[in-house]
């Protein structure tokens, strides 16, 4: 029998909007992957997902487009980051890329960190879910938003090994073999924003061993280091808690009773932070809580499939 010597394709999803400097630099560090290493084995492409950015995307990436260094969408109005993610992850995986790899644009890759996911990949002969990087803010240290879980209710601390189980992961560089999600499924675009990673990689960690890749590291540049917080973050975001109490009984059901027992707990823990650190608009902050939660109980989205083109 013959072998398969063609490189294999990474598709680089950057799902953006509004922030057309942080995508600029995003890309300039995606141009400078150093793959050298691994020879012709493999070759990178870029997909930029636009949420419809009113701040001049479209034309800035005019002169990268013309000369063929990325494929952008315009996907027409904001889908919201899980849109976004299922938006450029059905369109990586029907162009017939066989590996697909996440980030939102203010995430600054390494030169090394593709290159670390792939040698992991082969170390694993394939045998993975999703690979993982180390995340870490402006100033080195680990960005909170973005540590992984494993187990599923225990978040990871220390990433010295160079490779360690993974349970839950961001969409901040997640590498993702296209195979696995034509068989699992899209992020689900219905979710708007947040809780779309945690779902769709638990639901992939469900059925194979995933991994954080401690080898590989990116910088998230995001404005301040800390995971939200509805006790203590400012008015104009208390609606979007609300989809993420929402969306996270999604995730959670999936667990069965252990599932909606932690959501329990963690709902009275969240409302008792509210009633006793809060500094203004209490009650409006409870109802965010108790309300997504009543809404997630009715929600059920459905995940879309994609398929891979026959070769």
């Amino acid at each position: 029998m013959g072998t398969d010597s063609r490189k294999k394709s990474v598709a680089a999803v950057v799902v953006t909007y509004n922030r057309k400097q942080l995508l600029l630099e995003c890309l300039d560090c995606l141009e400078a992957q150093d793959l050298a290493r691994l020879g012709d084995s493999y070759e990178l492409s870029v997909i930029v997902v636009d949420n419809a950015s009113t701040d001049g995307t479209e034309e800035a990436l005019e002169p990268y487009v013309t000369s063929g260094r990325i494929s952008y969408f315009n996907t027409g109005e904001n889908l919201g980051g899980a849109g976004g993610f299922n938006y450029g992850m059905r369109v990586a995986v029907e162009a017939g890329h066989d590996y697909v790899w996440l980030m939102d644009d203010d995430c600054m890759t390494h030169p090394d960190t593709l290159r670390e996911l792939l040698l992991a990949g082969e170390g694993l002969e394939g045998d993975y879910g999703y690979l993982t990087s180390v995340c870490l803010w402006t100033d080195g240290n680990p960005c909170t938003m973005n540590r992984q879980r494993h187990p599923l209710h225990t978040t990871i601390e220390d990433f010295s090994p160079e490779l360690q189980p993974c349970t839950l992961a961001s969409f901040v560089s997640l590498f993702v073999p296209a195979d696995v999600i034509a068989e699992l499924g899209l992020p689900i675009k219905d979710f708007f924003i947040w809780t779309d990673d945690w779902e769709f990689t638990r639901r992939v960690s469900r059925k194979y061993p995933c991994y954080v890749v401690g080898t590989s590291i990116v910088t998230h540049k995001c404005k301040v280091n800390g995971a939200g917080n509805i006790a203590l973050d400012s008015g104009d975001r208390i609606a979007r808690f609300r989809l993420a109490y929402r969306n996270d009984i999604v995730l959670y059901r999936g667990e069965g009773a252990s599932g909606y027992a932690y959501v329990l707990a963690r709902d009275l823990n969240h409302l008792a932070r509210i009633a006793l650190e809060a500094k203004g608009r209490k009650l409006e902050r409870a109802r965010a809580v108790v309300g997504g939660t009543i809404e997630g109980l009715r929600f059920h989205p459905q995940i879309e499939h994609v398929k891979r083109p026959e070769r």
